[in-house]
């Protein structure tokens, strides 16, 4: 039962790096429990947060009576339930082995522990390759041989996802009836992330009602919201960066290929090395089809970042520092991220890249807590009225 006074609760699963809890927390939520089965992630909670509990096991292993005990919360009590399952099934890049992987298969267990927690309301994050995602996977070469009438209703594209929000939908409510579900795909960067990040959003409401997505903030310069004043311009990398205190930045060195990168201008790639070079530089990614402009890729001052990869030293989705031959380093990635600079990153510097890396912009993270509160709110006033 709602209580008037009382902060807002979250319970976290898949927790990361906390980019989506800690925009929570800033708008005054407070998270009573953690879970995240990965070491470094648990190392990193208990140094930033060593007050809170945290279940450190495979969710799968988890019930979840252990989860409200250990957040101090009954059935129903919970304000918000968060978190973002593994993505790698789901992502558009390597196998796409959707939900028959056993990581693609926790995504149920967020369902299962909403399911019987009953928040008010959940938030979900996802990549956006799940839309698109099969529930059987089958090469993309196999793919093209048939036409979308021969494919099995599993093999077809977005099925998975399809699945995914039947379950959803068909959770109940002890309020009765099912949850309220609304969901879309949302971009970082128009939210004041200086990072052009698309996530896919899934929020549930208990007693029903859909909860429309945070009404955005920003837009690209040059459009007509920002050119009358209704939304601010993106913010840019520059601006992200502005009053760094990084004097030794942490990074990890680029291969034999970083030879390269002398020759790549501001917001370069690729395309603007020496023609007798780039044969030799892309290897056989040359004769690839697409635009590649990931390989050699240098960010741009006057522009937002692209998305934050696990890793900035990948050839193929490289994101160097504008002007210095060098990777963005760790506070740097923390910086896009939007996390402070007082925030404390733990273990060897490829591990802090991936989970700043996995994490959810924070502005995004306030923005979709913001309207968790707005809805909470609500639900205060109508309760206190009857």
């Amino acid at each position: 039962m709602l209580r008037k006074g009382e902060r807002p609760t979250v319970i976290s699963l898949f927790t990361g790096a906390m980019g989506l809890d800690l925009g929570f927390e800033l708008e005054d939520f407070q998270i009573r429990v953690f879970l995240d089965k990965d070491p470094v992630v648990v190392e990193n909670l208990k140094v930033n947060r060593p007050g809170v509990p945290v279940i450190s096991r495979d969710i799968c292993c988890v019930p979840t009576s252990e989860i409200l005990e250990r957040a101090g919360l009954k059935v129903g009590e919970a304000t918000v339930v968060t978190g973002g399952p593994p993505c790698q099934p789901f992502s558009t890049a390597g196998r796409r082995q959707s939900i028959n992987e056993k990581r693609g298969k926790v995504l149920f267990e967020f369902i299962r522990v909403v399911r019987e927690s009953q928040p008010m309301f959940f938030v979900f994050e996802n990549v956006t390759g799940l839309l698109s995602a099969a529930l059987k996977h089958i090469s993309f070469y196999e793919r093209i041989k048939k036409k979308e009438e021969e494919l099995a209703p599993e093999e077809r594209l977005g099925s998975a996802f399809e699945l995914v929000l039947e379950e959803f939908r068909n959770i109940d409510s002890i309020e009765g009836g099912k949850y309220g579900i609304s969901w879309g795909v949302v971009n970082a960067a128009d939210y004041g992330a200086p990072q052009k990040r698309k996530r896919l959003i899934i929020i549930g409401s208990r007693d029903g009602k859909k909860v429309p997505l945070p009404p955005t903030t920003h837009a690209p310069p040059g459009s007509l919201e920002v050119m009358t004043g209704l939304k601010k311009p993106w913010v840019t990398l520059r601006e992200a960066l502005s009053g760094l205190n990084d004097p030794e930045p942490e990074y990890v060195p680029f291969p034999s290929w970083g030879k390269y990168m002398r020759y790549i201008p501001p917001g370069g790639c690729w395309r603007d090395l020496p023609d007798e070079l780039k044969k030799e530089a892309m290897g056989g990614a040359y004769y690839s089809q697409g635009g590649r402009t990931g390989f050699y890729r240098r960010l741009s001052w006057d522009k937002p970042a692209p998305t934050l990869v696990t890793s900035p030293v990948y050839k193929g989705s490289v994101l160097a520092h504008p002007e210095e031959d060098r990777p963005l380093s760790v506070r740097e990635y923390a910086r896009i991220q939007g996390f402070p600079d007082s925030w404390v990153f733990v273990g060897r510097t490829s591990a802090k890249y991936r989970i700043i890396g996995e994490a959810v912009p924070i502005p995004l993270a306030r923005a979709l807590a913001r309207q968790i509160l707005k809805e909470y709110r609500k639900r205060l006033i109508r309760l206190e009225s009857i």
